[in-house]
């Protein structure tokens, strides 16, 4: 038995919050996190939405039903099987969707790149496969993944600002977590700024605003 690969077109859905103009200062890509969809996700982000600020919510491009075979559906970035395909095809999605906001867009906007728990790692995998023009990351609930080439991650996350933000109260971060982000983070030499806020696997309000000024 022989495995072959074909490239296919695909169609990529996302969702915005505010109007691309001349007004715009601050561009967001925010990537949601593991069973979620785009459009509940950006709902999250709509303390942003001032007239300055443009939000733009990808969807992964794969989807299943959270229980069984019908009723709510989710979306994930990737899973093991095929990861590298899937991790190429991520960062093509991913930058191709940048490029389209940034036509848009005056020439001095601000690009943020948010992702939350397992979108963080997906943004990670692109930043440092295409290395795009971003001026501030945040990794929400979210670590840096082992697989990362540290020859050109340290390239593409040299001199970028790195926020880590997560809930005192979420489950999913414990101290052995925390411990690993931050040896891979030495390891990139990054020295990220570290926000906290009493609540769960969630996001606040004014982290965010915090973060946008």
């Amino acid at each position: 038995m022989i495995e072959h690969s074909l490239t296919v077109p695909r169609t990529a859905r996302y969702y915005t919050l505010g109007t691309a103009s001349g007004h715009i200062k601050n561009l967001w890509i925010v990537c949601h996190g593991y069973g979620q969809l785009a459009r509940y996700f950006l709902r999250h982000f709509r303390v942003l939405d001032d007239e300055k600020t443009m939000v733009v919510a990808p969807e992964a491009l794969s989807r299943f039903y959270l229980d069984g075979f019908s009723g709510r559906v989710g979306a994930t970035w990737m899973t093991k099987e095929d990861r590298l395909s899937e991790i190429e095809d991520q960062a093509g999605y991913l930058n191709l969707l940048l490029k389209e906001q940034l036509r848009q867009l005056p020439e001095d906007v601000q690009v943020t790149v948010l992702g939350f728990s397992q979108g963080g790692a997906t943004v990670c995998r692109w930043l440092a496969t295409v290395q795009p023009r971003v001026h501030q990351l945040i990794l929400w609930a979210a670590s840096f993944p082992e697989d990362i080439n540290f020859e050109t991650g340290k390239a593409a996350f040299q001199n970028l600002p790195v926020a880590v933000v997560y809930g005192t109260q979420d489950a999913l971060i414990t101290t052995e977590a925390l411990h690993r982000k931050q040896q891979l983070m030495a390891q990139l030499n990054i020295t990220p700024q570290v926000y906290t806020f009493a609540g769960g696997h969630t996001l606040d309000p004014e982290i965010l605003l915090m973060l946008n000024e």
